[in-house]
């Protein structure tokens, strides 16, 4: 059967969760991935309140739909970061604290750790994310790199993750890293040092999500292909590069939807992304999860573009043949 397509509520979050459910419902959407923010799925309510994962199944169910996992990015994002003033603007205030660096990641920690329990509790195995990077400024090598510094980063990156993935273990959930600029794997090389680093422990998986591929020229097939028993989930969100020699694939510091940024996000099947080819991957490595779509383009109307996104999915995945194309004509020949 064709996957579950779901949609992921972390760029809808401003909706109550109740009116989302009731949109993507009527859509046609499987199920939703609830992003922990908003009011969408709130952890600590999740683990304060006996009746709260309860109501938020009810609710989807009248609405036709299902959950198979939950997004914390926002949070994972400064387990490992170098914080200042923009977690602020990302980060629940307990959270945030009083902004002092190393208390923000110790909470976050926390925070994640309660995250694989409250996922338990609603019955999802699948927590995705971010981690953060103690490394990524240093990603152009100017001023030249210490590279023992690069090797302590992931090394800050197992310490302050081995213990949020004890937990994880503990619960019988996994977390996905959403392999992304700005994390501690951002590609191949990243990748493979980043599973390394924590041993290849099977509670730290990938949530591959091809938009953050195209625009550095990589191949998101070969990806799932190279990492295909970490795939553990799979965002369908597209991106676009306009590189005319003045814009740059860097982004120019300018904010996603400026006329002069060389890449930017755009609905799926709209940008560079070969679905049809990402697809065909998934089948070879037998990923029968998900495919969620994470809709991100500040040149259309969100509304539209999620109707859009889904019939875009649902014409293009496709299920792996059971049989040989050329089995009915040996059988003729016998």
């Amino acid at each position: 059967m064709p996957r579950p397509v779901t949609l992921f509520t972390g760029q809808w979050a401003d909706l109550p969760v109740e009116d989302l459910a009731g949109k993507a419902g009527a859509l046609g959407f499987d199920g939703l991935e609830l992003a922990c923010w908003g009011d969408h799925f709130e952890v600590d309510r999740a683990l304060a309140d006996d009746g709260y994962c309860r109501a938020r199944r009810e609710l989807l169910e009248r609405n036709g739909l299902d959950v198979w996992a939950i997004g914390a990015h926002l949070v994972g994002q400064a387990v490992c970061d170098r914080i200042d003033e923009r977690h602020r603007a990302i980060l629940p205030p307990e959270v945030y604290g009083d902004g002092d660096p190393e208390g923000v990641r110790t909470r976050a920690a926390e925070r994640m750790k309660d995250t694989a329990r409250a996922a338990a509790r609603l019955g999802v195995q699948q927590v995705n994310g971010f981690t953060g990077s103690s490394i990524w400024h240093l990603l152009y090598s100017f001023p030249p790199n210490d590279f023992d510094e690069i090797d302590r980063g992931y090394q800050d990156f197992a310490e302050r993750w081995g213990p949020i993935l004890d937990v994880f273990d503990e619960e019988g959930v996994r977390f996905a890293l959403e392999v992304h600029p700005t994390e501690i794997a951002y590609d191949f090389v990243t990748t493979r040092k980043t599973l390394d680093a924590v041993d290849n422990r099977e509670a730290f998986g990938i949530n591959l999500d091809p938009s953050h591929f195209a625009h550095q020229q990589l191949d998101p097939a070969r990806f799932a292909l190279e990492f295909g028993d970490r795939i553990y989930h799979v965002h369908v969100k597209d991106s676009k590069t306009r590189l005319d020699g003045r814009r740059s694939i860097l982004g120019s510091h300018l904010n996603f939807g400026e006329e002069e940024r060389g890449w930017d996000f755009v609905s799926p099947g709209h940008g560079d992304v070969d679905f049809q080819e990402l697809f065909r991957a998934l089948n070879r490595i037998g990923y029968g999860g998900p495919l969620s779509i994470e809709w991100e383009d500040s040149g259309m109307d969100r509304d539209w573009g999620a109707a859009d996104a889904l019939a875009f999915v649902r014409r293009t995945d496709f299920s792996p043949s059971e049989i040989a194309f050329d089995a009915a004509m040996q059988k003729a020949g016998s």
